[in-house]
């Protein structure tokens, strides 16, 4: 996941064997590279795809400000809720900062600057997680591809619902991919996948995301020429807008 390196090995390969070499930062089991997956049922006209008819986009000024990381560093409130409208129904997680400190800081600042609006959930496998972050500008996610933090203790387990950053086997390598947990990947957290909060409402919707295409996006492709790349995936699932809650 090191989201120049573009291309990032999964490092959990052998936790996961369906799991490929993606060239960004992926989720584990590996939740790490890995490609986005898209809506096997259900058409453009009813939300999904990279037409997103009505799908809200970022001001310049707001651009500007996702463009420098090094300015976004607010410390999180102790928890807080993050609401994601999508193609498929919005769901809502509550992140627990004494989960994970730093990963939840940088989740703050990202969902509250607008990072995720107008992203796809590019990686989808059924049994496992959904993955997303890479933003769909080109111009946003350069800025973002080194901005690593630290490496939090785990201390909640990979559990149905709950989220974590994705990252490599390197450490120190978690930047803006994130993925929900499916099931119980409980194996993934002696590898070092520390959950920061879990979805509380809507978890039905996370259910619903398309796995269409499974990992057939590449990562870097992603990366390197965003939402224009993901328009050969029609049918991908994505976010309108993230908001902060209480």
């Amino acid at each position: 996941m090191t989201f120049p390196s573009v291309t990032m090995v999964i490092a959990l390969a052998v936790a996961l064997a369906a799991a490929e070499p993606a060239s960004a930062q992926a989720p584990p089991a590996t939740p790490k590279g890995a490609k986005p997956a898209a809506p096997s049922t259900g058409s453009v006209q009813r939300g999904r795809g990279p037409a997103q008819r009505g799908a809200p986009g970022l001001t310049p000024a707001a651009k500007a400000k996702l463009r420098n990381p090094a300015r976004l560093t607010e410390v999180a409130p102790p928890t807080y809720s993050a609401r994601f409208d999508t193609s498929v129904g919005p769901f809502v997680v509550q992140v627990h900062r004494d989960w994970a400190p730093k990963g939840a800081d940088r989740f703050y600042n990202l969902v509250k600057n607008g990072y995720f609006d107008n992203t796809r959930f590019f990686r989808v496998l059924p049994n496992f997680m959904v993955q997303f972050g890479i933003n769909g500008d080109p111009t946003i996610q350069s800025a973002w591809r080194d901005a690593n933090i630290p490496d939090d203790p785990v201390k909640q387990s990979n559990k149905r619902g709950y989220i974590t950053f994705a990252k490599s086997g390197a450490p120190d390598s978690r930047t803006t991919q994130v993925f929900i947990s499916f099931g119980n990947n409980a194996r993934l957290d002696a590898d070092g996948f520390a959950p920061f909060g879990q979805v509380i409402s809507g978890m039905e919707v996370v259910d619903k995301i398309n796995a269409e295409y499974k990992e057939q996006p590449d990562q870097g492709r992603i990366q390197m020429q965003g939402n224009a790349y993901l328009r050969a995936f029609p049918r991908l699932d994505y976010i309108t807008k993230a908001t902060i809650g209480k």
